[in-house]
């Protein structure tokens, strides 16, 4: 199964603002950050890698917990903010009241969490990994390059950061299939790359010959069994050259930058960061088709790079469905 190079990774809605009157523009910040997997797992990587990029520039000094438990996580924010941390980093999507309270019992301490709801009181604010526009163009390659119009869809649970991602790539290879069907399982894990091997098996049983992977395993289970897989929020092409066609990237350094910024001036407040996740301000993209550039069809890529451009460009707009995904035969 995949693992990330560890060594690698690691080095690699208040308006008032916090008072941070002794804030010095050359002053590196403290930042922590709390994960409930490990920093292999390809959501966190991103965040991971977006702060030790701040760390290489001398703008912040960084630590962090990982595997950290959801009834862990509460002791955990309130250790970091009592050590006086300025920037608290994580997601609360199964903690999402008693992280809340924490900022709130820590109101000179920033918090950037993703979450699934809003910003609250005056240092809390959310993220999240809006990358559903190049989500729906690996779809626009999947629906062209799948033979029998049957997509196998596995996810780690129904909520509607993975639901939006799914459903903008169905709509993209329903766009350049119109017979194409979807298998739609999630494992009830966020880390589990047997389980979600095993489902992906399970799919390719039943005729899926491509996969969208959503979960580390997928592609694994591709991979033996000669399928191409689409990747999710990494290039994991150099891994699996024979296999991974497409991926939509996630980048979370302008939202990581900004939220450092604003903390060292004393202007960070409670907001919705989720906008920088998106093509428009970097915060996502498509992976180069790499080994498989001469593989999919000249008119799926005219339209790929068609759509990308309107897209950068506001002229066409991804849909956004937070409902749970279906599997449709």
């Amino acid at each position: 199964m995949l693992m990330l190079n560890r060594r690698a990774i690691v080095a690699g809605a208040g308006a008032l603002a916090l008072a941070r009157p002794s804030f010095a523009q050359t002053r590196k910040i403290k930042v922590a950050a709390i994960y409930t997997v490990p920093v292999e797992q390809q959501w966190v990587s991103r965040i991971h890698l977006a702060l030790n990029a701040a760390v290489a520039r001398g703008e912040a000094e960084y630590v962090w917990s990982e595997n950290v438990s959801n009834s862990d996580y509460e002791r955990v924010m309130r250790e970091y903010a009592q050590k006086g941390m300025d920037l608290v980093v994580g997601e609360a999507f199964g903690v999402e009241r008693a992280a809340r309270k924490v900022a709130s019992d820590f109101p000179k301490t920033a918090f950037l969490i993703g979450s699934s709801f809003g910003p609250s009181g005056r240092n809390f604010s959310v993220f999240d990994n809006w990358i559903q526009e190049p989500a729906y163009l690996t779809g626009l390659v999947a629906g062209g390059m799948t033979k029998s119009n049957l997509i196998g869809m596995v996810g780690g649970y129904p909520i509607p950061e993975v639901n939006r991602l799914m459903h903008a790539f169905m709509d993209g290879a329903r766009e350049t299939n119109k017979n194409v069907k979807f298998l739609v399982t999630f494992i009830g894990s966020w880390f589990d790359p047997p389980k979600a091997k095993e489902a992906a098996f399970a799919m390719i049983d039943r005729g899926a010959d491509i996969l969208y992977a959503e979960r580390f395993g997928v592609s694994d289970a591709a991979k033996e069994r000669g399928k191409l897989a689409i990747g999710n929020v990494i290039d994991t092409q150099p891994q699996y050259p024979q296999t991974v066609v497409a991926s939509a990237i996630w980048h979370m350094e302008a939202t990581i930058d900004r939220a450092i910024t604003k903390v060292r001036d004393g202007s960070f407040t409670a907001e919705d960061y989720g906008q920088f996740s998106t093509m428009k301000f970097g915060g996502a993209s498509l992976a180069p088709f790499g080994t498989f550039e001469d593989k999919i069809p000249a008119e799926i890529k005219a339209l790929v790079k068609s759509r990308e451009a309107e897209i950068r460009e506001g002229m066409y707009r991804v849909n956004v469905n937070d409902s749970e995904p279906r599997s449709t035969p």
